[in-house]
C-alpha cells in the first residue's frame, strides 16, 4: 500500500501562496511564510521558504531561501512567488512593497533551485502602483518568456533571454478585462479576475489560474480561463475550486511524474485565520479537451513512486 500525506502539507510554519516547480524527479514548492506575530493585524510576511519531494508524501524543509532582508530597495509584504529554470540558473520572482513606494517585482537569481536567491539590486517591474503584485512566469516553445501580474488588472511583460529584464519597446501590456475573458464578477474590473494568475501551457492550449471573486462572494475561489495564444484573447472556462475557510486562495499547478496537481492554500491548520495560513494539495484530471472540472479541497493524497 502506498504511503499517504495528509493536508496542509506544511505543518511546522503557516504558509501560504504555493508555486510547484519540477526539475528532474524532483518537485521544488515556492511558498510565502505568514509569521505567527502579526504586525497591525495585516499580513506579515518577511521571507520565502522552499520545500522539495519526490514522491508527494516525504517533504524536504529547504528553510528560507531568499527574504526582504536581501533587497536592500525593500521592506514590506513579501508576497507570493514564482521560479523559473533557464540556462542552468534558476530565477524567483517576488512582490515586495518599495521603500517610498507602491508594489514591485524582485527577482532572485540562483545557481540551485533551494536557494538562496540573490537580488537584482532594483526592480524588474515597477509602474509606480499597487497592480505589480503575484508574478507568474512561463517560458513557450519558441523560447519567448512571460511575465503575467497583477490585482485587479491582469498585465503581462516580454521577458528578454537573460530573464532580468523585458522588453521596454512593448513594455508593459494590459489585458482587456472582459466578462467573456474572466466571467462576470464582483471585483475591480467588473470580473471575477482577482489577483493571483498561474499561466502554462498543456497540449497547446493556454491556461489562465486565478483567485476569483464570484458575484455576492466574499471569499476567494480559483477559476480559470484558456486561449490558443500566450496573450489572448481569454476565454473564462469556469471554476476550478469553490471558495473555502480563507479569504484569499492562490493556485499552483503542476504535472508531475505523470500526474497533475492542484496546490492551493487554507486556514485549516490549529490557529489558522485570514492571516495564517497553510499550503494544500490535491490531484486532477484534465477532460479529454483540456476542460478543468472543479477540483475538490483534499484531506489526503497518495504518493508516487
Amino acid at each position: 500500500m502506498k504511503a499517504k500525506r495528509t493536508n496542509p502539507i506544511i505543518e511546522s510554519i503557516y504558509t501560504a501562496d504555493p508555486a510547484p516547480m519540477v526539475v528532474g524527479d524532483t518537485l521544488y514548492l515556492y511558498t510565502t511564510h505568514d509569521e505567527d506575530e502579526l504586525i497591525n493585524n495585516f499580513y506579515t510576511m518577511v521571507d520565502w521558504r522552499c520545500f522539495s519531494t519526490k514522491d508527494m508524501v516525504n517533504w524536504t524543509d529547504h528553510g528560507v531561501i531568499f527574504s526582504l532582508d536581501d533587497i536592500e530597495w525593500a521592506d514590506d509584504r513579501a508576497w507570493a512567488p514564482q521560479a523559473v529554470e533557464r540556462n542552468g540558473k534558476f530565477y524567483l520572482y517576488c512582490p515586495v512593497h518599495k521603500k517610498d513606494g507602491g508594489m514591485a517585482i524582485a527577482v532572485g537569481v540562483s545557481e540551485n533551485p533551494a536557494g538562496p536567491f540573490k537580488d537584482l539590486g532594483e526592480p524588474l517591474v515597477d509602474e509606480g502602483d499597487w497592480n505589480d503584485i503575484d508574478p507568474t512566469v512561463f517560458i513557450d516553445d519558441d523560447g519567448q518568456a512571460y511575465l503575467y501580474f497583477g490585482n485587479p488588472e491582469l498585465r503581462y511583460v516580454l521577458l528578454n533571454e537573460d530573464m532580468i529584464s523585458y522588453d521596454k519597446t512593448v513594455g508593459v501590456v494590459k489585458i482587456p478585462m472582459t466578462e467573456e475573458s474572466f466571467g462576470k464578477g464582483s471585483h475591480d474590473t467588473g470580473t471575477t479576475y482577482g489577483e493571483g494568475p498561474w499561466f502554462y501551457k498543456r497540449n497547446n492550449l493556454y491556461y489562465m489560474v486565478y483567485a476569483a471573486f464570484a458575484l455576492n462572494q466574499q471569499n476567494e475561489q480559483l477559476a480559470y480561463s484558456t486561449s490558443i495564444s500566450p496573450t489572448g484573447p481569454w476565454v473564462y472556462g469556469g471554476v476550478l475550486m469553490e471558495a473555502g475557510d480563507c479569504f484569499t486562495n492562490h493556485p499552483g499547478i503542476a504535472d508531475f511524474k505523470e500526474h497533475s496537481y492542484l496546490f492551493y492554500h487554507t486556514s485549516e491548520l490549529p490557529g489558522g485565520s485570514l492571516f495564517h495560513r497553510s499550503v494544500c494539495v490535491a490531484e486532477f484530471k484534465y477532460n479529454e479537451e483540456g476542460s478543468i472540472d472543479t477540483v475538490k479541497k483534499c484531506d489526503s493524497l497518495e504518493g508516487i513512486e
